[in-house]
């Protein structure tokens, strides 16, 4: 398995689309210091106001917008809450696995490799590691935002910072596990790609809990990882607040068992 792990860490090093994918988490960062600047501080709007973004009626509830919003709360709202961190991610997890079958390098593989789950095992671990690296870097990146921004919002807890940045990882490897099973089963990338963008979007999720919650049936919603990674806590107050951890550990190791389940039953 780690002979198979270094190869997806080579593959990981020199793919493009690795590296475009986090340069769009970046930009929607960016974009969404520049849009706070503009609404919410003195300097900002009067460049908004002689752009025609704000009116001079707006300026006031503009300034509201920074009320209670910390370093955390900023990282969460550009790219974690409301998916898009999951669907760029997963698109690049796509990528990464349906790759190996439009190369075709899973017939060569796989002949020297019976124990089929230990090429699961590798995508799940390169996932994991390039899952951190993301975490990490762009939330350091929205630290020096910040500071070019002229320190718009104050420094977040330290401990809840790490405490949200470990159930985030926990979840977001387990959405990496469902996108590996998806492109482990259709062995598509256009597939893959899409099943991250609707998946990680939430469009599924919001259209199904939309018609359940009809007959009072939406309650599963509260243990779907993106209702989690959206209304997940910032800080540890209670046992509960672990949730979001448990959900993040039985959906991978679902999705995991079902992965090692379609590779091995499958002809490749």
């Amino acid at each position: 398995m780690f002979n198979l792990l270094r190869m997806d860490f080579y593959r990981i090093k020199r793919s493009k689309f690795i590296y475009v994918c986090f340069a769009c988490i970046l930009a929607l960062i960016f974009l969404c210091y520049l849009m706070v600047w503009l609404m919410a501080t003195p300097e900002g709007q009067d460049t908004a106001v002689k752009i025609g973004l704000l009116e001079l009626s707006e300026l006031e509830e503009g300034r509201s917008l920074l009320e209670g919003t910390d370093l955390l709360a900023m990282f969460r709202e550009s790219a974690m809450d409301g998916g898009a961190y999951n669907l760029i991610f997963g698109i690049a997890v796509a990528l990464l696995v349906c790759g190996d079958y439009q190369q075709g390098f899973m017939k060569n593989i796989m002949p020297l490799h019976r124990e089929r789950w230990t090429y699961i095992g590798s995508k799940l671990m390169a996932s994991a590691i390039l899952n951190l690296l993301y975490l990490v870097a762009s939330y350091a990146f929205t630290a020096l935002m910040n500071l070019v921004f002229g320190g718009m919002v104050p420094w977040a807890d330290l401990g809840g910072t790490l405490f949200y940045l470990g159930w985030a990882w926990v979840l977001t490897t387990g959405f990496a596990a469902l996108i590996i099973l998806l492109c482990v089963l259709s062995r598509s990338t256009t597939i893959g790609v899409l099943g991250a963008v609707l998946l990680g979007s939430g469009l599924i999720v919001t259209l199904l809990h939309g018609i359940t919650s009809q007959f009072h049936l939406g309650g599963w919603v509260e243990y779907t990882i993106y209702y989690n990674l959206t209304y997940g806590p910032s800080a540890y107050a209670s046992v509960g607040d672990l949730r979001a951890v448990a959900v993040g550990l039985a959906f991978l190791a679902l999705y995991s068992a079902a992965s090692v389940a379609a590779v091995r039953k499958r002809d490749i």
